[in-house]
């Protein structure tokens, strides 16, 4: 198996945590060949050098080097997936607003990768106790009502059942629909949304739900559903980040190749101290294999 590895913004943690799973015997006990992606000068060995990271100390212009670093890093590794030179990828965390300095105007990896692969695409946030699926991703909240729609809700289903049952091995995957309103709107009471529209789709499609934020999670990590489709951003990561921070692994669903991340940021605020926790990289990287070791069955 031969897997693309980007270092992410070359300012964060990136670097140093692929440094530390690739030296982690339980990466090499995988016997996958990685392939590191990114600019020379972080002190990670790359095979596809996009040139070379010399930070200036200007914040501005250290900014858009990074964000376009990792622009590309994930452009190379995407289209060397595209080709059939990697079958996946794993992603080390980068910079929305870097990403967007650099000349990418995209918010965040998954929209970049559906853009590049020209397919829908669904993020899953996934460990061994939840999985969460986004309907919608980084958009303000003003802008959820409206673009919770039918459409989006029957995207999320059929990309998040496809996932589960050809990538990660659930036979008759159970989901389940996380309300949109308080009490899935109480008999309209706080909201007609999940009664009128989240409901109905929901039935369509042979959903359970929608179930009230509060409780829907709690039942998935009890074992009642496989995953939960969350209508928006954080009401979805919040339940992850609570359930498994720091072991979970980000999935793009929906791709022609497989694609994993950690389910962290780029920690500045910690780069180049030596702290940063590899172990989110490590089970991004165990989960990928395993994702491609499944699709060459």
């Amino acid at each position: 198996m031969r897997l693309a590895l980007t270092l992410g913004d070359p300012r964060g943690i990136g670097p140093e945590i692929v440094g530390k799973a690739l030296s982690d015997p339980r990466i090499g006990a995988l016997g996958a060949l990685w392939l590191v992606v990114g600019p020379r000068g972080t002190g990670i060995a790359v095979q596809e050098d996009l040139g070379a990271w010399q930070p200036t100390g200007d914040p501005v212009r250290d900014e858009q080097a990074a964000g376009r670093f990792a622009g590309q890093a994930v452009e190379c590794a995407a289209q060397m997936a595209l080709r059939g030179a990697v079958q996946g990828m794993v992603t080390a965390p980068l910079d929305k607003h870097a990403l967007q300095a650099g000349g990418y105007d995209f918010p965040g990896h998954t929209e970049m990768l559906a853009h590049l692969a020209g397919v829908p695409t669904a993020m899953m946030l996934a460990s061994d106790r939840l999985r969460v699926v986004l309907a919608t991703t980084h958009i303000a909240l003003r802008d959820v009502p409206a673009a919770v729609t039918a459409q989006v809700l029957r995207q999320a289903y059929d990309t998040t059942y496809a996932g589960l049952r050809d990538d990660l091995g659930v036979p008759s995957p159970r989901i389940a629909l996380c309300a949109l309103n308080p009490h899935a709107g109480d008999g309209g009471r706080f909201g007609h949304e999940d009664d009128e529209l989240l409901g109905p789709v929901a039935r369509a499609c042979g959903m359970a739900g929608p179930f009230p934020a509060d409780t829907v999670f709690v039942r998935a990590m009890r074992g009642e559903f496989d995953a939960v489709i969350a209508p928006y951003h954080d009401v979805g990561m919040t339940a992850i980040k609570v359930a498994s921070f720091g072991s979970a692994v980000n999935i793009t669903l929906g791709l022609p190749f497989v694609r994993t991340s950690p389910d962290h940021g780029t920690a500045l605020d910690i780069a180049g101290q030596g702290v940063a926790s590899a172990e989110s990289l490590v089970v991004a990287m165990q989960t990928a294999v395993a994702m491609v070791q499944r699709r060459l069955r």
